[in-house]
């Protein structure tokens, strides 16, 4: 046999922990090198990529600390990638694609697969996957929400060659940026990612060199069984049973009214079936294509699992999917429009998918984070002439939900990025475009009631400089607020939401849709984001802490008497205690009504 098929038996503790080390630093170090060498804000503020390595089956056998959903949608994209070209792959080859029809999560979201040959045989791949500012077609930035089609929304990216045996493709690469706006952000940005790919690259080889192929081959199929341990013992700790879970889908400007997506979670054993329900795809962009509901499949899956890791392909061993039917709202057909499926539906679907499991076990329920609610500007910079666009990923900094543990984090979210999103600083986002950032904070009163607090959500206004701007509004969670848990329940409902402010002239105009409209100096837009959701009765709080958060700004005298039932005296940041008691003995007597 030759070294390459030359596998041992086992391989021992320590061996396995330092190859483990050498594939994480890979990952690590393919995220940095976005970060350092990015062009867009979007990369090198926002770390809004994500980073992979698979091996040649193509499993994924590490995944980075990164976008939900992105990692979910790498793993089918990366069968279908390595499909498609089959024997035509070869050293020095690097693939590029975005084509939610070829498992892509939606088409702003570009994927770089470099194939990683050792002695002549493909051993890993190395993959790269980030959001790109702009991908041409009728709107700076991608989201039209005037889209009927997919062809209404920009560059579709089927799989393809970017260098080719080691020869860049010259000819694609510029077919690719010419229908891209801002053109040095886009090119930057994709040299990045070829940087990353080829830092993964680099690490994986000297690993090989080190400890050889077998022993690599066999501590990666180690990991992969240890993820598939850590699963199926948490799944046979479940129950047997069908679990159903639904979340509610809001109206953010299609005009077909609220959609409910369902789900059944049906345990056997150490074995779980994950069944999807979604109404009939539309002609708006909030479709989900096959990857991309993969990923809102398994990040529901994972916030509820909470397992250990290793994070690889061995976790999805005991799980199996089916999405529904084909050409439903979460198993898109080709033309359904889609660009805004990143976060609607797939934070929904999300939340029905961990709403049945925690039907399966009670004690594992969690409230939901804050969904996504952005927007996007773009327009000439008057100082060059150029034109910008990005994605103000700062303004979907939402909060994040409450457990039975603690309270929830504070411009956390949203829940599709679960964390993993920075804001990056006021002042690099103000030299990099011609804005104003007027206000960046925390929203008093945004955070879900509960005796767990959910995460406060975010504003942040803007105005543009000497320029006329436009402002693209995205998302959802301006109507229905996030869900908490475990009795949670607010009363200051439309502090909870999601919402566009617009000032024109000192009329103020409030948006709770999608729309797209046009700022000019002078005049600022005030996008807000909503908070997480609580966990359990607000008026189960302490009062020391709900005083607590009134005295940091956190919510208001209102709040904590309609709220969490806490009355302040009017003179003074005091308790009034006789007066909470009574009012708390009458919010309990009503809920038990």
């Amino acid at each position: 046999m030759t070294q390459a098929h030359q596998v041992p038996a086992a391989i021992d503790p320590i061996t396995l922990a330092v190859v483990r080390g050498a594939l994480e630093t890979a990952q690590r170090e393919m995220t940095l090198t976005l970060e350092k060498t990015g062009r867009s804000s979007v990369f090198n503020l926002a770390h809004d990529y994500s980073n992979a390595l698979f091996d040649h089956l193509p499993e994924m056998i590490l995944q980075g600390q990164d976008i939900p959903i992105h990692l979910g949608s790498l793993i089918p994209a990366m069968k279908a990638v390595a499909d498609y070209f089959g024997d035509d792959i070869h050293e020095g080859d690097v693939i590029y694609h975005n084509d939610p029809v070829y498992q892509g999560s939606h088409i702003l979201d570009c994927c770089m697969y470099k194939p990683v040959f050792y002695h002549g045989e493909l051993v890993f791949w190395a993959v790269c996957k980030g959001h790109l500012t702009d991908i041409g077609g009728p709107v700076p930035a991608g989201y039209n929400p005037d889209a009927k089609e997919i062809y209404a929304e920009g560059l579709r990216i089927p799989p393809v060659k970017l260098w080719d045996k080691g020869r860049r493709r010259n000819d694609v690469v510029n077919l690719l940026l010419c229908n891209m706006r801002a053109r040095r952000d886009q090119e930057g940005d994709l040299n990045a990612q070829f940087g990353a790919c080829r830092v993964g690259e680099r690490n994986l080889l000297a690993l090989l060199d080190k400890y050889g192929l077998a022993t690599v081959r066999a501590a990666i199929a180690e990991l992969k069984d240890m993820a598939d341990r850590h699963m199926r013992s948490l799944i046979r700790s479940i129950p047997d049973g069908t679990y159903h879970g639904e979340a509610v889908l809001e109206d953010a400007g299609h005009g077909y009214g609220e959609l409910t997506i369902e789900t059944q979670v049906t345990v056997s054993g150490d074995n779980v079936h994950i069944s999807v329900q979604s109404p009939p795809q539309i002609p708006y962009f909030i479709n989900s294509y096959a990857g991309n509901s993969m990923s809102g499949v398994y990040l529901g899956l994972m916030m509820f699992a909470q397992v250990p890791p290793p994070y690889n392909a061995g976790l999805y061993r005991c799980v199996s999917v089916d999405l529904g039917a084909h050409g439903t709202l979460c198993n898109a057909a080709e033309p359904a429009p889609h660009v805004n499926c990143t976060t609607t539906p797939m934070e929904t679907l999300t939340d029905a998918v961990r709403m049945a499991f925690e039907a399966a076990a009670p004690e594992r329920v969690t409230a939901s984070w804050g969904h996504a609610s952005g927007i996007n500007i773009a327009g000439i910079n008057p100082a060059t002439g150029e034109q910008y666009v990005t994605m103000v990923l700062a303004s979907i900094i939402s909060g994040a939900g409450a457990t039975q543990y603690m309270d929830g984090w504070h411009a956390c979210g949203p829940l599709c990025c679960f964390g993993a999103l920075s804001s990056g600083d006021i002042e690099l986002l103000e030299y990099a475009y011609p804005i104003i950032i007027h206000r960046y904070g925390l929203l008093q009163d945004s955070g879900g009631a509960g005796a767990h607090r959910g995460g406060s959500g975010t504003v942040w206004e803007v105005e543009p400089r000497g320029h006329d701007m436009t402002v693209i509004a995205f998302g959802e969670g301006r109507q229905i607020p996030t869900m908490g848990a475990a009795g949670a329940h607010d009363v200051l409902i439309d502090k909870k939401l999601g919402r566009l402010e617009v000032e024109h002239d000192g009329a103020l105009t409030v948006h709770r849709h999608n729309v797209i409209t046009t700022l000019k100096p002078g005049q600022r837009a005030r996008n807000i984001n909503p908070g997480g959701g609580g966990y359990g009765l607000p008026w189960q709080r302490p009062p020391a802490q709900v005083l607590a958060d009134l005295k940091n700004g956190l919510i208001s005298r209102l709040a904590a008497r309609e709220e969490y039932g806490v009355v302040i005296a009017d003179d003074s940041l005091h308790i009034d205690d006789a007066a909470t008691a009574a009012l708390r003995q009458q919010l309990n007597l009503g809920a038990s009504a």
